[in-house]
């Protein structure tokens, strides 16, 4: 056995948080049960975790009893209040969010929207720290998710805005400085994302909302990677705004609805615009207008997705459970662990390590670069091997805390190493 395995092996049995890893589907249990798992190694889980056992019990009794038995009158009894409900413990558990301030709702596109649109126009031509300068610009960043650029696209030619791009480095992140040299008097919101989607480069949160708080303009975040990966504390950081989804460490499953942030004194100055009867005061009144909820609901709009929302409560209470700084821990310790791995086994054949090296720094993942990796990640899913792939050339190794060993990280890299080795002979006429 190499020294590699061996150290992923001593990390394993020295886990504290080894024994979540349990209670996921299709993942071998070295306590002996017999199970087989489903691939060799799975490294995509910043981009859809795992279904957990208890998610999947969930369900099956929600269809039968829930749903099979009581029917419409769920509605009544739990449905109703179910966003709610979900949104303030994953306030509680991941997000450093009183009660009241968060909720399940929508797609992450569609809260974006939502939370931006209502920001901007509550900044549109008003006053502001005793200026009467109008405030026409969106802030954002070259490198963020596309769905981030292309709301804050359309919003802004609707409202007639101007979008300041900040040119962001794949490879890196935003930083405050760059966000000090472009927000002033004119800008209504920021958007960027706590986790780079590509690189993982974690953003200076506090520090960034502080600089653009300064300049009168409202802050939006984007958590998709950072959730239940990464401490957040939207409260203590004064954060206006946050979305984020629920399909990668919160486990929610394919096309579970996203949560949306809003901190309570704005609550009453925003206006949401796509105004559904579920945001209105009261919701069974059927009323000839508009009348909003008062507190976090009025940001609700159509019929939420009850049964895509079941399963990421299982995830949420194992965090509660262990605490989220434990989850970042051990994030670290894999993130560190695949670094250490590539540096020493595909080093050699010219690839890079496109993540920021400094812990503090990084988000849950890590991006390998090299021209050959888009092959190598097709030629990975075939063996039962499966990261994800990004461009330019990145090999994004998502390793979530609670399902993923260190062997298995172990597995992983050293089927990329040989994976990579294989398509460079390939290539160079040599195999």
């Amino acid at each position: 056995m190499d020294a590699h395995r061996a150290f992923a092996r001593r990390m394993d049995r020295s886990d504290g948080l080894g024994h979540f890893r349990r209670r996921f589907f299709g993942v071998h249990d070295s306590a002996g049960t017999g199970e087989t798992a489903s691939v060799v190694a799975y490294l995509d889980g910043n981009s859809l975790g795992r279904p957990t056992l208890a998610s999947i019990d969930r369900i099956g009794r929600f269809l039968t009893e829930a749903w099979g038995s009581r029917l419409i009158r769920g509605w009544n009894e739990d449905w109703m209040q179910l966003p709610l409900t979900i949104g303030d413990a994953l306030g509680h558990a991941a997000l450093g969010a009183a009660a009241g301030q968060t909720f399940v709702g929508d797609s992450t596109t569609v809260m974006l929207y939502k939370l931006a649109r209502a920001a901007v126009d509550a900044r549109v031509g008003g006053r502001r720290n005793g200026s009467a300068t109008p405030r026409t610009e969106i802030v954002l960043d070259t490198d963020n998710f596309p769905t981030d650029r292309y709301v804050l696209e359309g919003i802004a030619a609707e409202r007639g805005m101007t979008l300041r791009w900040i040119e962001s480095d794949p490879s890196a992140g935003v930083t405050p400085a760059q966000v000090a040299a472009i927000v002033g008097p004119q800008t209504a919101l920021v958007l960027l994302s706590h986790v780079a989607y590509r690189s993982g480069h974690l953003a200076e949160l506090p520090e960034i909302t502080r600089i653009a708080h300064a300049a009168g303009a409202l802050v939006l975040w984007d958590l998709c990677h950072s959730a239940g990966s990464v401490p957040i504390e939207l409260d203590a950081w004064g954060v206006d705004l946050a979305v984020g989804c629920t399909y990668k460490h919160l486990n929610g499953g394919p096309g579970s609805p996203a949560f949306g942030y809003v901190r309570a004194d704005l609550q009453e100055v925003l206006a949401q615009p796509v105004q559904g009867w579920m945001g209105t005061e009261d919701v069974f009144a059927m009323g000839p207008e508009y009348v909003p909820a008062t507190g976090i609901r009025r940001f609700m709009s159509g019929t939420p997705a009850i049964v895509g929302m079941l399963a990421m409560q299982d995830t949420i209470a194992m965090i509660e459970e262990c605490g989220i700084d434990a989850v970042r821990g051990k994030s670290i310790a894999l993130t560190e662990f695949t670094i250490a791995l590539a540096d020493e086994w595909l080093a050699p054949f010219g690839a890079t390590i496109a993540s920021p090296r400094d812990a503090a720094r990084r988000g849950g993942h890590v991006t390998i670069n090299h021209p050959a990796m888009r092959e190598v990640t097709g030629r990975l899913w075939e063996r039962d091997v499966i990261p994800d792939y990004r461009d330019p050339h990145g090999l994004r190794i998502g390793l979530s805390p609670l399902s993923t060993s260190f062997e298995e990280t172990y597995l992983g890299m050293a089927a990329v190493r040989d994976t990579l080795k294989g398509v460079l002979l390939e290539q160079s006429g040599l195999a």
